[in-house]
């Protein structure tokens, strides 16, 4: 097993733009389990929300909702990321940040970026309401590496990249029909980083619209284009229960929502746009 999912590398040679970027070369645990040659969302979404929270930090305010664009295929080559500060303020600011994937060319082109509005913090607990939390909760469970191994419907969830990399444990869910999982990764998002817990529950809640599916990987794909994630407290991981739903609507698209816990409690909701199509045989 990889032992992280991005090694911090210093910028190509070629580069004389690249100053005010990060450099990343991902290892083969960010792969996704659609393809071979490409990211699963999970590990750039991780990252993302790595590069938010160290743009002009501000301890007064919190992040509450962040949306993960996913611009196209997340190629596995040298990756660099930049964040900025869009709308400046001390009650509210938005903080935007592009990761971008080096070419065959030696040109980098953009593959996804993550907005996040961030919110000054108040004491609002006298009017806390929400729903009941997510048990049993993670260390009450014996988790398992992997989620489920599908590789007789022809697409490997239980070994493979990254969902290979990352630790769960199901138990009864509360939307739909399907099981709530709780999910978090096995290894460090960064080589020789300690994982902050945004950082871990924002590498894997991408994959809310694998454990919300009812369909068969043999018959169809679910890919989303998008993540978005609102927040009702500042969460504690690095463990994220993630109890999700997909709805397939007629039209070759759909939506996977889900609620969102930790070992206190309920967090917040996740929403994303699937793309629907049928596999081909």
């Amino acid at each position: 097993m990889e032992t992280c999912y991005y090694v911090p590398i210093d910028p190509p040679q070629s580069e004389s733009d690249g100053a005010d970027h990060e450099y990343f070369q991902p290892t083969e645990a960010t792969q996704s389990v659609w393809a071979a040659t490409m990211q699963h969302g999970g590990p750039p979404s991780g990252l993302m929300m790595r590069s938010l929270l160290r743009c002009a930090a501000d301890p007064a305010q919190r992040f509450t909702r962040v949306t993960t664009e996913i611009l196209g295929p997340i190629g596995l080559g040298v990756n660099r990321i930049r964040a900025e500060v869009i709308r400046p303020g001390r009650q509210i600011s938005l903080v935007s940040t592009d990761l971008e994937v080096q070419q065959a060319d030696g040109s980098f082109r953009l593959a996804a970026r993550s907005v996040g509005w961030r919110l000054r913090t108040a004491d609002t607990a006298e009017v806390v309401e929400v729903p009941d939390p997510l048990t049993p909760i993670p260390a009450d469970l014996v988790p398992v590496h992997g989620v489920t191994d599908n590789s007789e419907l022809g697409v490997d969830w239980g070994t493979i990249g990254f969902i290979g990399s990352i630790e769960s444990a199901t138990i009864t869910g509360r939307n739909g029909d399907t099981p709530a999982v709780w999910v978090r990764p096995a290894i460090p998002l960064v080589g020789g980083e300690e994982t902050s817990d945004l950082e871990s529950m924002f590498t894997v809640i991408d994959i809310a619209n694998g454990l919300g599916t009812r369909l068969r990987t043999d018959q169809w794909t679910w890919m989303n284009t998008d993540t978005t994630v609102h927040l009702t407290r500042t969460p504690s991981g690095p463990w994220v229960g993630i109890d999700a739903d997909m709805v397939q609507g007629p039209e070759g698209f759909g939506a996977t929502f889900g609620d969102l816990y930790d070992h206190q409690g309920f967090i917040g909701r996740s929403a994303q746009t699937v793309l629907l199509n049928r596999t081909p045989t």
